[in-house]
């Protein structure tokens, strides 16, 4: 499985107008890592977005990824919530939408509980780039190919959002 301070990539299939790779950090001590690959597996927005507690749109959420935004709870509540609706995975995207550089470090609450699925950091730009490109198209989720091997993509093909440097 991966290590803190490793990265993991996904790429946004549609819609076109985010069709990028994205850098997310795993959680440090908490949840699952990914043991299977998704070619084509929905990433879907939480609502409410901080997701800390009953979902109103969890029946899209079965089987799926979900996009969360930080605060309100811990990331570990966050994860479990996703978890008990069935998600896959959970994503959960900086609050400052103007954060486009800073990872932090989500680590485990106190209250002793697990998590088993895998728990992503996302920076606040990005997460906020995603849930605007479905406002705007009028889309309950976006597609997603993750976890991607970047390693094997060229430099010249690999498709970063242009708000982020590497």
């Amino acid at each position: 499985g991966l290590r803190i301070h490793e990265y993991l990539y996904f790429q946004v299939l549609s819609p076109g107008d985010i069709r990028y790779i994205f850098t997310a950090t795993p959680a440090k001590d908490f949840g699952g890592v990914f043991n299977t690959r998704y070619d084509q597996i929905h990433l879907v927005p939480a609502d409410p977005p901080e997701a800390c507690g009953e979902l109103s749109n969890g029946v899209f959420i079965q089987d799926q990824i979900a996009l969360v935004e930080r605060g309100g709870c811990s990331f570990l509540s966050k994860t479990r919530v996703i978890q008990e609706h069935g998600g896959r995975a959970v994503i959960i995207a900086d609050n400052a939408y103007d954060n486009d550089s800073f990872y932090i470090e989500m680590i485990q609450d106190s209250s002793r509980r697990t998590a088993d699925i895998p728990a992503l950091f996302l920076l606040g730009r990005d997460g906020y780039m995603i849930r605007r490109s479905l406002e705007q198209h009028g889309l309950p989720w976006a597609v997603i190919s993750i976890p991607v091997n970047v390693t094997s993509i060229p430099t010249y093909e690999m498709m970063q959002p242009p708000w982020t440097f590497w």
